[in-house]
């Protein structure tokens, strides 16, 4: 295996500082550091000149692998797109509902809007109350680029992972 291409890519480091490795899988399962010089775009590719025992048998980024939109995230994120002006907490809570047709926890919906408006997928403002609301305020989302971004991609990288399996799937067994 020594100087075989092996794609890798720059993997942060977890958060308490420290340098940025590689994640491994496989029988090693070994973190490797990533050297200064050898950290490249995840576009590039280059041999890793390392001794055998510690080549890994599958290396991973893993900031992409974290990035991904699981499915309820994507259908938080549709809901806010959808809902456009009108996207606030109940709304985007029926909008999810609906969509995975099945009752889900408004706790879990408002967990979620914090998590993605963390990630600069969603925005939001406070307007307002209402007489009906006894004057409390509401606060309004919005999808930002990176949010667009996110959803085309996940689903994208759907579209290129079922590509060649017929729908419904049988079983193989």
């Amino acid at each position: 295996m020594l100087g075989r291409e092996h794609r890798v890519v720059r993997a942060a480091a977890r958060s308490g500082g420290g340098s940025p490795t590689i994640k491994a899988k496989g029988p090693s399962r070994k973190t490797l550091p990533v050297v200064a010089g050898n950290a490249h775009p995840a576009t590039e590719s280059y041999p890793l000149n390392l001794p055998i025992d510690t080549l890994p048998a599958f290396a991973y980024n893993v900031d992409i692998v974290a990035e991904m939109l699981g499915a309820f995230e994507q259908a938080v994120l549709l809901a806010v797109w959808k809902l456009a002006d009108d996207a606030y907490g109940r709304g985007v809570l029926r909008g999810v509902q609906s969509a995975l047709d099945r009752e889900v926890a408004a706790g879990a919906v408002y967990a979620t809007l914090d998590r993605l408006e963390q990630k600069n997928l969603i925005a939001s403002r406070l307007e307002e109350g209402t007489p009906v609301r006894g004057g409390r305020v509401r606060r309004y989302y919005r999808v930002t680029a990176a949010g667009v971004k996110a959803l085309n991609e996940s689903k994208a990288a759907l579209e290129q992972m079922w590509r060649g399996a017929r729908w419904p799937l049988e079983s193989n067994a």
